[in-house]
């Protein structure tokens, strides 16, 4: 059990008055109405922490992975098949406050044996964070995402994704938590699917780290799947950060049958503009 240090609660009100309660209250329950089990597919692979742009700063992600030894059945009928794979979406995001960040992934596209270059679909992303959370040994935040998907993608046009984030910091070790809970707004909120993340770092440097990441699917809240149909995935991860790009890959191996056995993930991103730069004369 963590204790948290004396006057965090006080603390912690403050920043939470900052945060406009009723909108949070209308997306969460816009989220958790009728969900039901989520078809996963390998779109983004990353476990969150909370880190958003700063105010003003337009940030650009792409996010890409292949799955050269993959299932060779499709989720579920008519969908891509993973085997083979390639996936990937850029990812637009924008620092509204120093605790809200709004982002955008689109255009969402595979490259697939069965049926080569799709469109998928596309995603809005809401994230709302304990500001500077970087700073901070515990951080926390919430993230809501909305997607609108191709049939080939999904069963269902529209899902969504509730995100809680949870971590420590504790110089060089991070610990990083993401009990994701999946929804396509059927069957009542036993049957939110859930997708758990997590990741432990060591950051050898301010510029270099090593990690190692887990990502689950266990199945819907009122029953999870029997172990042998869960998806558990456990990925090494370098990550390498510089003024010009922050590059995130890794590799990816499946420990159950219903895991893809081998996947390899890449993450590029950079901030492209800020409008608190002053302009030149």
């Amino acid at each position: 059990m963590y204790l948290l240090p004396s006057g965090l609660i006080g603390n912690e009100a403050k920043i939470f008055g900052r945060i406009d309660v009723r909108a949070l209250t209308v997306i969460i329950v816009a989220l958790l109405a009728i969900p039901t089990a989520a078809f996963a597919q390998t779109d983004e692979i990353q476990v969150y922490d909370g880190a958003i742009a700063e105010p003003g700063v337009f940030n650009l992600t792409l996010h890409n992975n292949f799955t050269p030894i993959g299932l060779k059945a499709p989720a579920f009928s008519g969908g891509l098949i993973p085997d083979k794979s390639f996936n990937g979406v850029p990812e637009w995001a924008y620092g509204v406050t120093d605790w809200f960040e709004a982002g955008l992934y689109l255009p969402l596209y595979s490259v697939s044996r069965d049926r080569g270059a799709t469109i998928n679909g596309g995603k809005l992303r809401l994230l709302f964070t304990r500001p500077h959370a970087a700073d901070h040994t515990f951080f926390y935040a919430m993230n809501f995402e909305f997607s609108n998907n191709a049939k080939h993608w999904d069963p269902r046009r529209f899902t969504s994704e509730i995100r809680p984030i949870i971590g420590f910091h504790l110089h060089p070790v991070d610990i990083i938590m993401n009990p994701i809970l999946d929804n396509s707004y059927i069957g009542g909120f036993k049957k939110l699917d859930f997708a758990p993340a997590t990741r432990i770092a060591y950051n050898a440097s301010p510029k270099w780290a090593l990690a190692i990441e887990e990502y689950a699917d266990l199945g819907p809240l009122n029953h999870f799947f029997s172990e042998s149909q869960q998806s558990q995935q456990i990925y090494a991860i370098v990550d390498h950060s510089s003024k010009f790009i922050n590059i995130e890959a890794g590799v990816g191996f499946g420990l159950t049958g219903a895991s893809d056995k081998l996947t390899l993930k890449l993450i590029l991103s950079r901030d492209l503009h800020s409008f608190n730069e002053k302009r030149n004369p």
